[in-house]
C-alpha cells in the first residue's frame, strides 16, 4: 500500500493536523478583536491538542505517559466543539447569544468533562480496561469507552452541527457576499467529525485506530482557502447582521413586526416606549393587547378593538397587497408622557428571501406636527379666501359705484385702481383654493392633455374677450393625447400659465397691431430618444405644452423665486400664479421651464409625462 511508504503514517498525519492547525492559529493572530476570530484561535488551539497529543501518543509506548496523551487529547475533543459553537455564533452576527446562560450551561458543560477525564482512574467515566493495541506501527490503544465518553461524542456532534448549520443558515441568507467563507469553514467540520462518530461507534477494520485528527489536515485546508482566497475576516456577516438589527431599533419609529396570525414577534425600543411594554412582555401576545389598530391585515381580517391603548383611526386606504397592505393615520395615548399623538400607519407584508409571506411589519410614524400645522393651514387659508372674497367683493362694488358716479378724471381713475385691485385680490382668494386643491392628495386618472388645453383657452376667451388665445396642436386628430394624472393639478398649471401671459400683458405686444394681449398655446408629443424606461408605466415618452406670450416678460427675480423653492422679503413674487404652476407640474410629474421670446415676450414650457397604464 502507498501508505506503508511512509512509517508510522497515523502519526505523521496526526502530527501534520495539530502543526497545520497551529500555523492557521498564527495567521490570523493579527485579526483578533474582529468577530469569532478569538473563539477560532480557541478551536485551533483545542484541534493542536487533540492532533499533537494523539500523534504523539502514537509513538509512545509507555503506558502510563500514554493514557496521559489520551487524556489530553480528549481535553482537545472536548474544546472543540464549544470553540467553533462559539465562533459560528459570534461570527453569524449572534454573540449575544455567547453571553446567554445557555451558552454558559455548555461551557459548564466543557469544565466538567475536563475534570472527569483528569481524575478518570478515580470512577473510570470516560474509559476503563485501557491498553496498548499497536497497528501500522504505531501504539495505538484499546478501551471500552464509558457512559460520559459517548455523551462528550453526541456533545460535540451536536455543537458542531449546530455550528455547520448556523454558517450554512449564513450562506443561504446572505447569498453570495459570504458563500465561500462559510461553505468552507461549514465543509472543513465534517471529516473529522464523521471520523470522530466512527471510532466512537467502533467502525472500521482497525476500531483502536482513531482517524479524526488525521482528517483535521482536510481540514485545515479548507479553513486556509477561507482565510486567504476568501478573506473571512475582512468581511463576516456580523456586518449585515448587525445592520439589519439597527435597521430596526435604532429607528425613531416604533416599528412592529407580527406574525401571520397577528402575534408579537418583535418590538424595536421605540415601539416599546409609545405602547409601553417591553419587547419580552409583548412577544407572542396579539398587537390588539396593547394597540387598538382598526387596519385590515388582508382580506379576511376584520378590525376588532380588544382593549389597550386609545386609538382613533381617521383614514383607511388599502394599498397593493404584496407591498404596503394599508395606511391609516391614528391617535394614541402614548406611554412614554408624550401625550396624545397622531401616528401615520403604515402596515406591509414580510416575506422571506423565496418571497414566501411570513408575517407583517406595523410601523408607526409620529406626524402630529404635520398634522396640526395642516390643520392650522387649512383654517387660516379658508378663513383668509372667505375674507378676501367678501372685503374684495365689497370694494369691488364701491369702486364701481365711485367710477360711475365721479366726474373729476383723477378721481375717477382712482376708484378704477381701486377696481381693479380688488379683483386682483378676489383672484388671490381663488388661486389660494387652488392651492389648497394641489395639498391635497388625490388619485390620477386617464386625462387627455388635448381636451384639457382647448377648455382652458375656451376659458380664457371667455374670460378676456379682448385677449387673443390660439391653440396648435401637432399630431393627427385621431392621435392618442392621453395620460394618467392628477386631472386638477395639470389644469392648474396650464390654466395659470395662460392667465399669468395674459394678466401681466402690458398692452405693447408685436403679434396685434393695437399691442393687445396675445397668448399662444401648442402642444406636441416627443418619443424618447434613450430608449429607457421611466418607471412610470411608460416608455419616457412627453407631452411638450408650450405657452408663448408677446408680453412684457417674467421679472428674473420671480423665476429665481421660484425655481429656488423659497421667498424672501426682498425678492418675492407678486402674486401665486408661479408657485401654483410649480406645485401643480410637481404634482403631475412634470417639468416646468421658463425662457425669453423672440422680439418680446416669454415661452414657458410644460414636459408631461405620458403614463400609459390606463
Amino acid at each position: 500500500m502507498a501508505l506503508d511508504l511512509v512509517p508510522a503514517w497515523p502519526a505523521v498525519g496526526s502530527l501534520a493536523g495539530g502543526a497545520g492547525a497551529l500555523a492557521l492559529a498564527w495567521a490570523i493572530r493579527e485579526h483578533r478583536g474582529r468577530p469569532g476570530v478569538d473563539w477560532f484561535l480557541g478551536v485551533f488551539a483545542a484541534q493542536a491538542t487533540w492532533c499533537l497529543s494523539y500523534g504523539v501518543g502514537l509513538l509512545v509506548s509507555d503506558p502510563t505517559f500514554r493514557a496521559a496523551l489520551e487524556a489530553t487529547m480528549w481535553l482537545g475533543v472536548i474544546w472543540t466543539g464549544i470553540a467553533f459553537l462559539g465562533f459560528a455564533l459570534e461570527y453569524t452576527g449572534r454573540s449575544d447569544v455567547v453571553r446567554s446562560r445557555l451558552f454558559g450551561s455548555i461551557v459548564g458543560f466543557g469544565l466538567l468533562s475536563s475534570a472527569l477525564v483528569a481524575t478518570n482512574p478515580l470512577h473510570g467515566a470516560f474509559w476503563t480496561d485501557f491498553g496498548v493495541d499497536p497497528a501500522f506501527g504505531v501504539e495505538t490503544v484499546s478501551y471500552a469507552f464509558g457512559p460520559w465518553a459517548y455523551l462528550t461524542v453526541a456533545a460535540e456532534t451536536v455543537l458542531v452541527a449546530s455550528a455547520v448549520f448556523l454558517l450554512v443558515d449564513t450562506l443561504l441568507s446572505y447569498g453570495p457576499l459570504y458563500r465561500r467563507e462559510s461553505a468552507a469553514v461549514a465543509l472543513s467540520s465534517l471529516p473529522p467529525g464523521f471520523a470522530l462518530v466512527a471510532w466512537a461507534l467502533q467502525i472500521g477494520p482497525v476500531p483502536q485506530l482513531q482517524l479524526a485528527p488525521l482528517m483535521f489536515v482536510p481540514h485545515v485546508l479548507l479553513d486556509a482557502y477561507a482565510f486567504d482566497r476568501a478573506e473571512m475576516f475582512d468581511r463576516n456577516p456580523t456586518t449585515s447582521r448587525a445592520a439589519e438589527r439597527t435597521a430596526i431599533d435604532d429607528l425613531r419609529d416604533p416599528i412592529v413586526a407580527l406574525a401571520l396570525d397577528r402575534r408579537v414577534v418583535r418590538l424595536n425600543p421605540a415601539a416599546e416606549a409609545v405602547l409601553g411594554v417591553d419587547a419580552e412582555t409583548a412577544r407572542d401576545r396579539p398587537l390588539a393587547d396593547f394597540l387598538d389598530l382598526p387596519v385590515g391585515l388582508g382580506e379576511e381580517d376584520t378590525a376588532e378593538p380588544d382593549g389597550g391603548q386609545s386609538a382613533d383611526a381617521d383614514s383607511h386606504d388599502t394599498a397593493d397587497p404584496d407591498q404596503s397592505i394599508s395606511r391609516e393615520t391614528v391617535r394614541i395615548d402614548a406611554a412614554d408622557g408624550a401625550g396624545r399623538r397622531t401616528y401615520a400607519v403604515s402596515v406591509s407584508r414580510l416575506t422571506d428571501p423565496n418571497g414566501t409571506h411570513v408575517g407583517y411589519t406595523v410601523v408607526l410614524s409620529d406626524v402630529t406636527e404635520r398634522e396640526r400645522r395642516r390643520q392650522q393651514l387649512e383654517v387660516l387659508n379658508r378663513i383668509l379666501r372667505h375674507n378676501l372674497r367678501n372685503d374684495a367683493g365689497v370694494v369691488h362694488g364701491y369702486g364701481e359705484i365711485l367710477r360711475d358716479r365721479l366726474e373729476d378724471p383723477e378721481l375717477v381713475r382712482m376708484a378704477d385702481a381701486i377696481e381693479r385691485r380688488a379683483g386682483a385680490l378676489a383672484a388671490l382668494g381663488e388661486k389660494a383654493g387652488t392651492v389648497e386643491r394641489l395639498l391635497a392628495e388625490t388619485d390620477p386618472e386617464a386625462t387627455d392633455v388635448r381636451e384639457l388645453l382647448d377648455s382652458v383657452a375656451a376659458d380664457a376667451r371667455e374670460r378676456d374677450p379682448d385677449a387673443v388665445v390660439e391653440t396648435a396642436v401637432d399630431g393627427a386628430d385621431d392621435a392618442n393625447w392621453t395620460t394618467r394624472v392628477r386631472p386638477d393639478a395639470l389644469r392648474a398649471v396650464v390654466e395659470n400659465t395662460v392667465e399669468n401671459a395674459i394678466d401681466h400683458h402690458d398692452g405693447e405686444g408685436t403679434e396685434r397691431e393695437e399691442g393687445g394681449a396675445w397668448v399662444r398655446v401648442s402642444l406636441r408629443r416627443e418619443a424618447n430618444r434613450d430608449g429607457e424606461e421611466s418607471g412610470r408605466g411608460d416608455g419616457g415618452d412627453r407631452f411638450r405644452l408650450s405657452v408663448e406670450d408677446d408680453g412684457p416678460g417674467i421679472p428674473d427675480h420671480e423665476v429665481e423665486a421660484v425655481e429656488s423653492g423659497r421667498e424672501t422679503a426682498l425678492e418675492h413674487g407678486s402674486g401665486l400664479g408661479l408657485w401654483v404652476v410649480a406645485w401643480g407640474a410637481a404634482a403631475v410629474g412634470a417639468d416646468v421651464e421658463y425662457a425669453d421670446r423672440e422680439p418680446r415676450g416669454t415661452r414657458v414650457t410644460v414636459s408631461i409625462p405620458v403614463v400609459d397604464d390606463l
